[in-house]
């Protein structure tokens, strides 16, 4: 059997109870493809980007929803080693990538070179929903797994002094028509990597040329690995403490917090206050 086989067969059996079915899942609970969507798969050349292709091919081969998919990988300046890298991990797990180019890694590097990574995110969301629409495509679709949704909740809260999450599923502001959705989202990254170890697959972290040339700007370093952190040894107390957190956002008690903000406007409890 061929490699790429073999990781498909994985996906649907070994771990269909880790990642298949929850992909499912989660395409079901927050009605994430629709039928006669077309839609464009972001691969950075990560282990959860790569994943979700393969999980959006074997649902269209065997799905009862119809839509048309293009695997898209943006070139932001890769050095060539990561590139070539990124185009034979397609080979390899047979995934029919589209890559186009961009200068934005020199381009932030020439602006803020001492944190380019808020205005780097920008420009690549800016450049995918660009070429998504070039492509007639109503939705991008991201890997960000379960942890990633914990992660961003928790960062939010501690650093941002809110209490919000990182959606399943968005209408782009800037970009009428285009929705960006996000399969992997009930996903553990545990079952990520299990899946990428017991496949002997090879995957690039970040290749942006800032983080290997200052690397104590990496993840090692991050507030989303101080979180990672914390939940892990959180776990050691609660084994269901991520789950819990990510409960919370779905079961918010509104007679319980003190104020709301929805679309930019913050309304107090004390509005609909009474007294006795």
């Amino acid at each position: 059997m061929e490699k790429y086989k073999e990781i498909e067969r994985s996906i649907i059996k070994k771990y269909r109870r880790e990642i298949w079915s929850k992909f499912i899942k989660a395409i079901t609970k927050y009605e994430l493809i629709n039928e006669n969507d077309k839609i464009m798969v972001c691969i950075s050349g990560g282990k959860d980007s790569f994943l979700l292709a393969k999980c959006i091919q074997e649902l269209k081969r065997h799905g009862k929803v119809n839509f048309d998919v293009h695997y898209v990988v943006m070139n932001p300046g890769y050095s060539d080693y990561n590139r070539n890298f990124i185009l034979e991990t397609a080979k390899i797990l047979n995934v029919p990538i589209e890559m186009f180019e961009s200068d934005i890694f020199d381009v932030t590097m020439s602006l803020n070179s001492k944190s380019p990574c808020y205005l780097c995110a920008k420009m690549r969301r800016g450049y995918l929903y660009s070429k998504a629409q070039e492509l007639g495509c109503n939705k991008i679709a991201l890997g960000h797994h379960f942890n990633d949704v914990i992660e961003t909740t928790l960062l939010s809260m501690f650093y941002g002094a809110e209490i919000k999450t990182m959606m399943p599923k968005l209408h782009s502001e800037n970009f009428k028509g285009l929705e960006l959705i996000r399969p992997l989202y009930l996903v553990k990254e545990d079952s990520i990597i299990s899946w990428k170890n017991i496949n002997g697959l090879e995957f690039i972290n970040c290749a942006c040329k800032f983080t290997q040339e200052n690397y104590l700007t990496d993840e090692g370093t991050s507030k989303r690995k101080e979180m990672k952190e914390l939940v892990k040894n959180l776990k050691k107390i609660n084994k269901d403490i991520d789950y819990n957190i990510y409960k919370a956002i779905d079961n918010v008690n509104l007679n319980c917090v003190l104020g709301t903000k929805k679309d930019g406007v913050y309304k107090s409890f004390l509005e609909e206050y009474k007294d006795d």
